[in-house]
């Protein structure tokens, strides 16, 4: 089994790639309210904030801090995850997704990258308003409407 060693910073800001398992998949844009719910359950019960947000059809950009003295975010996308699978018909499993309670709709890992400054984190929270244009979805990032670009004033 791998060993990952991830930084532990209460209170970090922190940005994110979550990948569906199938990168050909739609299901996060067309089950977004389910996703919604998971991420609110998950607030509710460990609060962080969210920065920015992009939902892409099959993976996700988002920055989060995290609340101080605080430093589990991978407990938190393993309930988001959790969450959103349960409400959705299983995705093709193996054995191993079998041993490990899985359903087979997310990659396991997640990318992370811990924010150094304030343009580090500016280019982050650009970089998530902009990935819809970058996969040719929209022309500009103000017409992706599953954006936090639409609440959120320019970093």
């Amino acid at each position: 089994m791998s060993s990952y060693r991830r930084p532990r910073i209460a209170g970090a800001t922190i940005f994110f790639t979550v990948n569906l398992a199938d990168r050909r998949s739609d299901l996060l844009v067309r089950h977004v309210d389910f996703l919604r719910m998971a991420i609110r359950q998950t607030k509710a019960e460990r609060p962080f904030r969210i920065d920015a947000f992009v939902v892409l059809p099959d993976h996700l950009h988002c920055v989060w801090t995290l609340p101080p003295g605080d430093c589990d975010h991978s407990l938190r996308w393993r309930l988001i995850k959790a969450r959103f699978s349960r409400v959705l018909p299983k995705g093709a499993t193996r054995s191993s997704h079998e041993r490990r309670g899985e359903r087979g709709l997310w990659q396991r890992r997640f990318w992370e990258h811990h924010i150094r400054d304030r343009r580090d984190f500016d280019a982050h929270v650009r970089y998530c308003w902009n990935n819809p244009v970058k996969h040719g979805y929209v022309e500009n990032p103000e017409d992706w409407p599953l954006s936090s670009i639409h609440r959120n004033a320019d970093p």
